[in-house]
């Protein structure tokens, strides 16, 4: 049983220490993510769950502890690589700020909700599959590539806070800035990829606020917890992802207004369908 002190960071053993290792792996994980997180607006989340589970696992966290804190510490993550992301896709006439004012009630409800509510409640495993039945969903709806309707538009108001409140939820259980949902839901609606992925990167803003708050508040009193966690979120890993991933989101922005189209979907629906067989196996 650890100790909580005043300021509810958790003491245990030694195991969970900065080692020379545990540095490398974050370190090399944040740069990716980064990347990614520029490249196709995923704010990472996507990439660093599975890794920050298997971090955590190898160094004595139990499986489904290790799953909730993956996901906390992910979105806590996405606070700040989404923020170094869109100045670089905004530089570039990128991002729709009208569906970013649309979308985002709409998910910070459906975050709080989420992480404030459900993510409590949920097992650890059970959030595993469902974060890998999801993403393997999303990717093959954006592998496929079926075309919208060319007469479809952006819904109205209530139709954005509607879609927002999808997103957040959906954002708030997996740990991820949104990307995942936002990408291919805007892209049916016929908004152009790169916008989309630029706008993408634009609310991963009010779901890591929504979703961290949530996961911080929800994990104060959990027992167990390794060193220096506060609530469900692993500080030595935010701090390493947040210093290496501001690093590379800016060339993942450049090579995204590179790439034609349609190379860019099948990167994200591959990209996509790995991480999901990769939280499968580690979960089993």
């Amino acid at each position: 049983m650890t100790l909580q002190t005043p300021f509810l960071l958790s003491f245990p053993p030694p195991c969970m220490n900065f080692e020379p290792t545990l540095i490398i792996e974050l370190a090399l994980l944040g740069l990716g993510t980064g990347f990614l997180a520029g490249l196709l607006g995923i704010g990472g989340g996507m990439m660093m769950v599975p890794f920050i589970t298997i971090i955590l696992s190898g160094r004595g966290v139990g499986p489904n502890l290790a799953v909730k804190m993956a996901i906390a510490t992910s979105m806590a993550t996405i606070l700040f690589t989404s923020v170094s992301s869109v100045r670089a896709h905004h530089k570039r006439g990128a991002v729709r700020w009208d569906l970013v004012r649309g979308l985002a009630p709409g998910i910070l409800l459906g975050g709080a909700v989420a992480s404030l509510g459900v993510f409590a409640l949920l097992k650890g495993s059970w959030l595993a599959l469902f974060f890998a039945a999801f993403v393997s969903f999303s990717a093959t709806q954006m592998f496929l590539d079926k075309k919208p309707a060319p007469t479809r538009q952006v819904p109205g108001t209530a139709g954005l806070i509607g879609a927002g409140g999808v997103i957040g939820f959906l954002s708030g259980l997996v740990g991820a800035g949104g990307g995942f949902v936002s990408v291919p839901f805007m892209t049916w609606c016929n908004i152009p990829v790169h916008e989309a992925i630029g706008t993408s990167a634009a609310i991963g803003f009010p779901i890591a606020i929504a979703g961290t708050l949530g996961y911080i508040y929800n994990g104060l009193h959990v027992p167990d917890l390794p060193a220096y966690a506060v609530g469900y979120v692993y500080l030595p890993a935010l701090a390493g992802l947040i210093v290496t991933s501001v690093l590379t989101a800016p060339l993942g922005v450049h090579l995204a207004h590179s790439l034609p189209v349609a190379r860019l979907k099948r990167i994200f629906a591959i990209l996509l369908l790995i991480v999901a067989t990769r939280m499968l196996i580690s979960l089993f």
